[in-house]
């Protein structure tokens, strides 16, 4: 018996009309029909392979954890200075993996460690408790309370960050505005513990109830450790800039050449990776040193009223020691709008915030006017806001009707606001001028600005809503 062969058109023909049969139908499905069963078909499909996925413990790998270069501090020269910079920021961020590792395995660096008393800068433990996954056990705390705001690599740069105003702390720059130091000094672990714990009135960042003393403490050790990270790789990126001849080749730091068998290029990379580690010791020993410089706040001299809180005043206010609160208010008013303490140049003759209000803080400045390029040229700006830069606003100076401020509303929090300023911000720290504006007129000056708070806060509310970028407004107290 001869069989027709299967490529032949009987056969095709004979193998569709078989295929085809059972489909009850007086001609061709409708298009729509053809394309719902091919959708049905290909989401059944689909709901198989990722039930046989999880049955057989093959679900897809979750996406990394990763920190990002700094690729702005890294362009901002590039524009200003016109040479390559590409290079030199692939080696920083080469060194600072290294010597800190990344977001899921975080360390520190060798010679850090080796150091009995830079060891107990940060603690490792507490790396690990506030590094890795949210739900991962033990883990994640900075991922589940701080990365939406401030990013993974700590920039401010979280998902949120571009609907605030401000703008979340960028870490990197080593700098920090509310705490009890000195101008150009670290924070204490104090002080960043006090505004993880409390949050920071007036601002989107809020208080955390659910959080341990425990919690509190590995955040705080997660902050410095982003902060010093960060703070190295900007030094490394620096150095190279001013140092090195990157048009004709140098190199921050050749990976390739650390366990080279040339000498000569074995001792280059080891000059290199000894000078990181020289840059990481100085931030460290910054940091370790921080404590010691607190500002010290003095007593009030006596005669002077002195108090914490807008309640407190308001008390007072309507005591026995009322003409003597008046005086020191009138005192406080007569600085406020002064030419010495000049407060009213930005906060405005009644405290509103309404006075100059056109300038923007320290981490703006320096990718913008600090190489040259006017903040509101956005057209200039392009190729830093494509590497992570957040389009500038301006710093808006604190209402004081409000009562919120961001640095604490104790005496002694509003004493060294007004006597250090804000670092990174355009609030100076005041000048005394003997006979005319003093130390103990600083309290007169609290007493003033308590005068001016018209309702009590919210806490945790932001005082003003969230400004759009293209609404250019920050604030700075």
């Amino acid at each position: 018996m001869n069989a027709a062969p299967h490529n032949t058109p009987s056969a095709r023909t004979s193998a569709q009309s078989r295929i085809q049969r059972p489909i009850a139908t007086s001609g061709p499905l409708p298009s729509n029909q053809l394309v719902r069963r091919a959708g049905l078909s290909l989401w059944l499909i689909a709901a198989c392979l990722v039930a046989l996925s999880i049955l057989s413990g093959c679900a897809p790998e979750p996406k990394p954890i990763a920190f990002e270069p700094n690729l702005v501090h890294a362009m901002k020269y590039q524009i200003k200075e016109g040479m390559p910079m590409e290079q030199a920021s692939e080696d920083a961020f080469w060194i600072v993996t290294e010597m800190f590792g990344t977001p899921e395995d975080p360390k520190l660096p060798a010679i850090v460690t080796e150091d009995e008393d830079l060891a107990q800068v940060v603690s490792v433990d507490n790396l690990k408790r506030a590094s890795g996954r949210i739900g991962e056990s033990g883990r994640g705390l900075y991922q589940t309370h701080c990365v939406t705001c401030h990013g993974v690599t700590g920039n401010g740069r979280g998902e949120l960050s571009s609907t605030m105003s401000p703008y979340p702390r960028d870490y990197r720059k080593g700098v920090f505005k509310f705490k009890s130091t000195d101008r150009g000094e670290k924070p204490t672990r104090e002080d960043l513990a006090k505004l993880i714990k409390n949050g920071i009135n007036g601002s989107r960042m809020v208080a955390i109830p659910n959080l341990t003393d425990e919690d509190v403490q590995a955040l705080v050790d997660y902050v410095i450790y982003l902060s010093w990270r960060g703070e190295l790789e900007r030094s490394l990126i620096d150095d190279a800039v001013y140092e090195l001849d990157l048009e004709s080749g140098d190199r921050v730091i050749n990976p390739n050449d650390r366990n080279s068998t040339d000498e000569e290029l074995k001792e280059t990379f080891d000059d290199s990776w000894e000078l990181a580690e020289d840059f990481a010791l100085e931030i460290g020993e910054a940091w370790m040193e921080a404590p010691d410089a607190v500002v010290e706040v003095p007593e009030a001299p006596e005669g002077i009223i002195v108090t914490n809180s807008h309640e407190e005043f308001v008390q007072i206010a309507n005591s026995d020691q009322a003409d003597e609160l008046a005086k020191s208010v009138a005192r406080g008013a007569m600085l406020f709008k002064g030419k010495i303490a000049s407060c009213s140049k930005c906060h405005g003759e009644k405290g509103l915030g309404d006075g100059q209000n056109t300038d923007y803080d320290d981490w703006t400045k320096e990718w913008t006017i600090g190489i040259g390029i006017k903040p509101e040229n956005r057209d200039e700006l392009v190729s830093l806001m494509a590497r992570g830069a957040l389009p500038p606003i301006n710093a808006q100076p604190r209402n004081f009707q409000q009562g919120a401020f961001h640095g604490g509303s104790t005496a002694a929090d509003l004493f060294r606001r007004i006597t250090i300023g804000i670092e990174g911000s355009p609030m100076p720290a005041v000048t005394f001028v003997d006979g005319e504006f003093e130390e103990e007129d600083v309290w007169h000056l609290i007493n003033f600005i308590r005068s001016l708070q018209t309702a009590e806060p919210a806490e945790g509310a932001s005082p003003t809503p969230a400004a759009k970028p293209d609404a250019a407004q920050s604030v700075s107290l």
